[in-house]
């Protein structure tokens, strides 16, 4: 097996797409639209690549094709490519290389190791995070914005970073004590969670100092989606953070949504504009508007300024979460109508 780095060139060359999907392709991808052999598909890309190369129909699978590609670089791309390369022996790190796939594209934590494995890969927790492999810079001794290049510096050094994550301590200690942080505050109840099995709404409150010793800046700081993915379990995602005199708010659906998967369950994403109409009438803050943002992976709705950085809301959590029941409930009666 060998990769290449997908660009146009391979527009119309026999492959195998792992992670990522594109087009005249054998596909081992949890992306929608894929077309992974159902015999193989599992929750991560990882995953798939690993119950192909353990398959006894291997080469049935990938019809003697022997060109890996993906089109993006993240921790379970970089997994899956490792694995279909290193074949039938990936399989011994299996317990090691599927919790990294899920720290890194779900923001799970089955194991502290795998989400510093992952952040050592990929950098922070934070899917809007783009400031590159830390790895990769490393051992360029410079800023790589190249996913190619990221690739070549990364892949010969997977293994390691799987077997000893204590050896890069130095790349994960700070994106894992901000995630440590966001636990222990779910820990001692400075920061909670209240589940609503009914509506399937997670109501998750952050305390502010979590963020920093300052408090929530809404122009530096990102929600820590690990802890909250750790602690919240609903099908949707109502994150509340104190701010100003007001709240921050963001919607999101479980971080794992935005993927085909097989053990967790495909949640439904709807149109909440009406939802964010609703809020807007009731929400007499100047400060900012209830908006859809569909801007990342799992996100649902924010408040947020003209700047698109969230703001201070007037309305209480308590507010919000009723318009969002309402919201759900209608919702679901109309799915259930045309059922």
């Amino acid at each position: 097996m060998r990769f290449e780095y997908y660009t146009d060139k391979l527009a119309d060359v026999p492959k195998l797409s792992v992670d990522g999907t594109v087009d005249n392709a054998i596909h081992f991808s949890h992306w929608k639209g894929n077309q992974t052999p159902a015999g193989v598909k599992a929750d991560t890309s990882t995953e798939i690549t690993l119950n192909v190369v353990a398959a006894p129909n291997r080469d049935e699978l990938t019809q003697g094709i022997d060109l890996v590609t993906n089109n993006h670089f993240d921790t379970d791309g970089v997994l899956s490519v490792w694995t279909m390369l290193t074949g039938e022996r990936a399989p011994e790190l299996r317990d090691k290389l599927i919790p990294a796939a899920e720290a890194g594209d779900f923001c799970e934590l089955r194991t502290e190791d795998a989400v510093r494995a992952s952040i050592v890969i990929q950098g922070s927790d934070s899917p809007i995070d783009d400031a590159g492999s830390p790895l990769a810079q490393q051992l360029a001794n410079e800023p790589v914005d190249d996913d190619r290049r990221a690739y070549e510096l990364v892949l010969p050094h997977v293994e390691r970073v799987l077997r000893h994550p204590d050896d890069y301590e130095s790349l994960w200690r700070d994106a894992w004590n901000r995630i440590a942080v966001a636990l222990e505050s779910f820990a001692n109840g400075s920061s909670g969670v209240d589940e609503d099995g009914e509506a399937k709404l997670s109501i998750v409150t952050l305390a502010p100092e979590i963020f920093s010793s300052s408090g929530f800046q809404p122009a530096f700081h990102t929600a820590p989606f690990t802890a909250i993915s750790h602690q919240a379990h609903g099908e949707l995602f109502l994150i509340a953070t104190p701010l100003d005199e007001g709240w921050a708010y963001r919607i999101d659906y479980p971080y794992y949504s935005w993927a085909e998967t097989v053990v967790r369950p495909q949640i439904e994403r709807r149109d909440f504009t009406s939802l964010a109409t609703d809020l807007n009438e009731t929400d007499e803050s100047a400060n900012g508007r209830w908006r859809v943002d569909t801007s990342e992976l799992a996100s649902a709705i924010k408040f947020s300024g003209a700047n698109k950085k969230l703001a201070e809301s007037k309305l209480t959590p308590d507010v919000v979460a009723n318009k969002i029941r309402t919201a759900l409930t209608k919702a679901r009666a109309a799915e259930a109508h045309h059922a």
